[in-house]
C-alpha cells in the first residue's frame, strides 16, 4: 500500500505574467511574420502568423515565474524557501523596489523582478547560515502576500509550539 502526499492548499498564488506591452511585441511579432511571408502566400501567411502568435504565448506562459505560499514555503520561480527563516515582510513601492536593488544595494539578495511589475515584497533571511540577505519578489497584490507570509509563519510558529508542548 503506497501513502500519497497531498501537499497542503497554496495560501497566496500569483502567475507574474507579462504586462500589457509583452503580449503587444508577442502578437506585433506574429504581424510582423504575416507581412513577411504575404508576398509568398497568403494562406502560409496566416499559417506561420498563427504559429508565431502560440509559440509567443507559449515562451510568455513558460517564463511567468510562479510565486506562492505554499507548505510553509515562499516559492519564487524555481527558488524556496522556507517562512519560518523569513523575518518581516515589507511592501515596496516602485522607489523602494529601485532603492534595494539600486546602488549600495546588497548583491547577495535574492531577486525574483519583473520589471513591468512595480511592487515587490522584500523579507530579511533570519537564517544565519544563509549568506543571502533578503528575498526581493514582485508582486501585483503585495500586501496579500505579505499577510501569507504572516500566516504562514504563525502557522510554522503555532505547529512549533505543539510538536514541542
Amino acid at each position: 500500500m503506497s501513502i500519497e502526499r497531498v501537499s497542503p492548499p497554496a495560501t497566496y498564488r500569483e502567475r507574474l505574467w507579462p504586462g500589457l506591452l509583452g503580449w503587444a511585441f508577442v502578437l506585433g511579432f506574429a504581424a510582423f511574420a504575416f507581412i513577411a511571408v504575404l508576398p509568398v502566400d497568403p494562406t502560409v501567411a496566416v499559417v506561420v502568423a498563427a504559429v508565431t502568435a502560440v509559440a509567443g504565448v507559449v515562451i510568455a506562459v513558460r517564463t511567468s515565474a510562479l510565486v506562492e505560499v505554499r507548505g510553509g514555503e515562499l516559492r519564487a520561480g524555481r527558488a524556496h524557501i522556507p517562512v519560518a527563516d523569513l523575518g518581516p515582510a515589507r511592501v515596496l513601492d516602485q522607489q523602494g523596489v529601485h532603492d534595494a536593488v539600486g546602488p549600495g544595494s546588497d548583491a547577495r539578495a535574492f531577486a525574483c523582478l519583473r520589471a513591468w511589475i512595480p511592487q515587490a515584497v522584500e523579507a530579511e533571511v533570519t537564517d544565519p547560515a544563509d549568506p543571502t540577505p533578503t528575498w526581493l519578489v514582485s508582486s501585483r497584490r503585495p500586501a496579500v502576500l505579505c499577510a501569507a507570509l504572516d500566516a504562514a509563519q504563525h502557522s510554522a510558529q503555532a505547529a512549533h509550539s505543539e510538536q514541542i508542548g
